[in-house]
This record gives C-alpha cells, structure tokens and sequence, in this order.
C-alpha cells in the first residue's frame, strides 16, 4: 500500500541518490538487515557514507534531522556493521543525514549534513 508519507520519502531519496551520483559517488539504495534500513551507501575512492535521507512538507513540526534520534542513529550503526562484515573494505566510513524539504510536491531545498553523528 503507497501511502502519501512513502511517496514523500520515495521523492527524496530519488533527490538523494541523484546528488550523490552527479557528486562522482557509486550509490547503493536501501540495504536491509535485521537491524533496520540504510537510505544510501555512497561510495567513492576513499569514502563510504552510510546516508539516511529525511524529508519533510513544508510546515512540519519538526526538522528532518530531529527524526534521526539516539535509537535511529543505533540501528544505522548497527546495519553499517553488516554492510560491512559483507562487504570489506579499506574506505572511511561515515555517517551522514541528507534533509529534503517540499512544498506542495516539490523539493525546495536540501541540506547535506555530514559526520552527523558517529558509531562511538
């Protein structure tokens, strides 16, 4: 069932993905393990950032990256480590949040926030 909030998400990770692919990095979406969703794991030659993507209407209550909480930023870290075990590799990780804000269906503004929080 398609609901209006997962059709917002959709549009912003589309967003997402499109600026990390023009920034030059290789983007997988969504990958899952038990412990929860990665957004996008973008990859270039020395980096592996593992992205959660917040999109908010404008107007909303709370700021995209307010949603990314103690408890989400956990089960992040926790599917990096997954990502990882199945994937070595010799990059530096990071962790990052990519806000998108709409405005009666289209995105108006983004804002990349790198290192936004860390698996320490």
């Amino acid at each position: 069932m398609t609901t209006e909030k997962s059709i917002i998400g959709k549009s912003g990770e589309d967003f997402a993905e499109k600026y990390f692919t023009k920034s030059g990095y290789n983007v997988t979406r969504n990958f899952h393990s038990r412990y929860g969703e990665i957004d996008i794991i973008a990859e270039n030659d020395e980096m592996i950032l593992f992205v959660e993507v917040k999109t908010r209407k404008t107007g909303s209550m709370v700021a995209p990256v307010e949603a990314v909480d103690f408890y989400k930023q956990k089960k992040i870290i926790a599917t990096a480590e997954c990502y990882l075990m199945k994937n070595e590799t010799e990059k530096q990780p990071r962790f990052d949040v990519f806000e998108v804000f709409q405005n009666e269906g289209r995105i108006y503004k983004f804002n990349h926030i790198k290192s936004a929080f860390d698996a320490e």
